[in-house]
């Protein structure tokens, strides 16, 4: 939609013919912009919605708007009409003519009733409402240029939003609803675990968000900053895009716990393997622990604790979560069986190695009281009494039960010097070098 010259002096003949065909051509494009408004989708969704808040006034404001365009545009249309009249008269106007022309064309000759006139006018500090507006056709243009770029910012405005966010909603309702049926498989339901309770908000919230976009889609408009052109900016997806993050998180826990799901049976059978190695472990330090009281003397053994019968007990309750498709409690309590079993595993292996330091002791002393005979063999003195003497006294200690460690070790350290002794004076030909290993 253009806008026509400034007024001036009587304007010739070339000066009018210009400005008609300048006015024709424009009363064509406005009359094809208010079409093109008319048949809006966007128009003919406003007028069929039932608004609230910011747009149901600036609809109101933009119908009224629109309205007053088209009496505009007949008032437009109708002085270019009779404009052309009188330039139809003859080929060559004379001066009244031009004159005529003169005013109309660049004149206040437009007379448009008020859109206060149409009811009673309300008195004003300046006196009574106007029931008629003049105007030029230069001005005339430019009120309908100023109606017409505001109506179609609100159109479009309102259509932009329309067109992006309900889809886009709809699209997040039909994945949560996927997400809550698969949600519901794995037993994640509201009150009984937190995911549930988020996919309840975000149902209600997805609810109230698709009823007011499209009750209120200016409120999800944004404009664009230092833009005047009509429909200048974007859908505000703020909103939409925080239930999407939250429905994706929630999807994503969920996943997790299917994940369990998948492995549930497996990861309680490495539990049950565990547990049981633990459990075998235990019985093995008791019975070793026994043995020891009864072949060790003087010698401080250990407790052995019991098999781990909370950890049994959890177990069976993790089992019978898998049972029920109790698979959100079921993850939890899994994770944390894993780690304890670990443990459990570790502490009863400790509690072996504790409980069988002293027959290890005592496996060590035989092995170097053997190794030191089986030298003194290899040397030549095999049947050295006083070597034979140390050497059955020891292995008295330690072949007898209960064996006090403390005496053995004793007794072996005497075997060890007199091996040295006799190794000694055998002479150089015969003796290897002295070996002090167990000299105290």
């Amino acid at each position: 939609m253009g806008v026509t010259g400034p007024p001036g002096p009587v304007m010739d003949r070339d000066e009018v013919d210009r400005a008609l065909a300048r006015l024709g051509a424009e009363h064509e494009a406005i009359e094809t912009s208010l079409l093109a408004l008319q048949d809006h989708a966007g128009r003919r969704l406003l007028e069929g919605a039932e608004l609230t808040g910011a747009t149901r006034d600036r609809w109101a404001a933009a119908e009224q708007a629109i309205t007053l365009l088209w009496s505009y545009f007949d008032a437009y249309a109708d002085a270019l009409r009779t404009a052309r009249e009188v330039r139809s008269r003859r080929k060559w106007p004379n001066r009244d003519d031009l004159v005529q022309l003169t005013e109309v064309l660049r004149g206040e000759a437009v007379t448009v009733a008020s859109p206060a006139g149409a009811g009673a006018p309300s008195p004003s500090i300046t006196g009574p409402a106007k029931l008629s507006e003049h105007f030029t056709l230069a001005a005339l243009v430019e009120r309908m240029n100023h109606l017409y770029a505001s109506s179609l910012d609100m159109v479009v405005a309102a259509d932009a939003v329309w067109s992006a966010l309900p889809a886009r909603i709809d699209m997040l309702s039909a994945e949560l609803g996927r997400t809550r049926k698969l949600a519901h498989s794995v037993g994640v339901r509201p009150g009984e675990h937190p995911a549930g309770d988020d996919l309840e908000r975000i149902t209600g919230s997805l609810t109230r968000l698709r009823a007011q976009v499209v009750s209120d889609p200016l409120t999800y408009w944004q404009k664009a900053q230092g833009s005047s052109a009509p429909g200048g900016g974007r859908p505000d997806t703020t909103a939409y895009d925080r239930q999407a993050r939250a429905l994706e998180e929630v999807r994503r826990e969920i996943e997790a716990v299917l994940t369990v799901r998948q492995d549930a049976e497996a990861r309680l059978a490495r539990l049950r393997d565990v547990l049981s190695r633990a459990d075998r472990t235990l019985a093995e330090a008791r019975s070793a622990r026994g043995e020891v009281l009864a072949k060790i003397a003087a010698s401080e053994v250990p407790a052995v604790s019991g098999p781990p019968i909370a950890l049994q007990e959890q177990l069976a309750t993790a089992a019978d979560y898998r049972r029920h498709a109790q698979w959100h409690r079921l993850s939890p309590l899994l994770e944390s069986l894993e780690t304890k079993a670990e443990d459990e595993l570790l502490r009863a292996r400790e509690s072996l190695t504790a409980v069988t330091a002293p027959l290890a002791v005592r496996a060590e002393l035989r092995g170097r009281l053997d190794a030191y005979k089986a030298k003194v063999s290899r040397l030549g003195f095999a049947e050295d009494r006083f070597l034979v003497e140390r050497y059955d006294a020891a292995r008295r200690m330690l072949w007898s039960a209960p064996c006090d460690l403390r005496v053995a070790e004793e007794t072996v350290q005497r075997y060890q010097r007199a091996v040295a002794e006799v190794l000694s004076a055998g002479g150089p030909e015969r003796a290897a070098p002295t070996d002090r290993r167990g000299e105290s």
